[in-house]
């Protein structure tokens, strides 16, 4: 079943070919900023009965060197059956448009990476007649974004690697860190990346920790008429409040950490709201609850 977090992990190739860095840097290319790309039809059907389409096809060519086809696809897991489907789109798409092709596949976790590596080989006996191995872009080659400047720099890089690493023990650490990051972007660039992130993390661990952090940043735009200052102007900052009351809450409940009834009702009684969101960010990655209250 094709799901969102499967459509965003190569649709962001489409609209933001920057993200391709890794793949330009292994393979010594000039930077993607300099080569022009062009979507194709993924469509790799050639007369009916059987439907094969390819997630994402791009066309590239560099400043420097010769033109090529990147077939991108997006693998959350081991597929039986994959490599054929592999095999058939390189040979296809090589012959219809006569241009050597790149597969790239992209993973969220090292298992599905190790497997997508191949090679996929098709053989008799000792004699090879096609091997197929894909360029992936998983854990182990697609940096974590940890320097909130760079959130600024290269949205789309750390989106995108917001996304491969949504199945690692760091997720939520990288995900607040993403989160602080976006607080500088105008609002409607925050909407923009914070949406692409929600719906690139459907059906992950840390999905619901988005949609929290993500809360958070819409309080972030002074002077910009924004949810936050609307609410305060108003004069409803205590229902702010009460939400991110119930977000640390949630937070700390979901990753299992306990709760005594003292601390409890020293969050539910909190009303700051500066307050609230530095217990909230620690709530992310808090051992026990103590860890929210330290050099309070």
């Amino acid at each position: 079943m094709v799901t969102s977090t499967h459509e965003t992990s190569h649709r962001i190739f489409q609209d933001h070919p920057e993200v391709l860095f890794p793949v330009f840097e292994a393979l010594g290319l000039p930077p993607p900023a300099k080569a022009t790309i062009e979507a194709l039809t993924p469509d790799a059907t050639e007369i009916k009965p059987l439907e094969r389409r390819v997630d994402t096809v791009l066309r590239v060519e560099p400043s420097d060197g010769d033109g090529f086809l990147l077939a991108i696809e997006a693998q959350t897991g081991k597929v039986r059956g994959k490599g054929l489907s592999w095999s058939y789109y390189v040979a296809y798409l090589h012959a219809k448009f006569g241009l050597p092709v790149l597969l790239v596949a992209v993973c969220r976790n090292r298992p599905t990476a190790a497997w997508a590596a191949g090679p996929f080989e098709c053989r008799v006996g000792t004699w090879t007649s096609q091997a197929t191995r894909p360029f992936v872009l998983g854990p182990d080659n697609v940096p974590e974004i940890t320097d909130e400047s760079l959130v600024a720099r290269a949205p789309a890089m750390a989106t995108f690697s917001a996304i491969v690493h949504s199945e690692s023990e760091n997720a939520p650490a990288i995900l607040d860190m993403l989160a602080r990051g976006m607080r500088s972007f105008d609002e409607a660039t925050a909407k923009y990346w914070c949406e692409w992130l929600e719906v690139g993390l459907e059906n992950t661990p840390v999905r619901e920790t988005w949609r929290e952090l993500e809360k958070m940043v819409a309080t972030y735009f002074p002077g910009r008429g924004t949810l936050f200052e609307q609410t305060y102007l108003e004069g409803k900052a205590e229902g702010m409040a009460k939400g991110t009351v119930e977000s640390i809450l949630r937070v700390l409940e979901k990753r299992g950490v306990p709760i005594t009834p003292h601390a409890r009702q020293r969050i539910a009684s909190e009303t700051d709201l500066d307050t609230l969101t530095r217990w909230f960010d620690r709530s992310l990655t808090a051992t026990s609850v103590a860890d929210l209250f330290a050099e309070d």
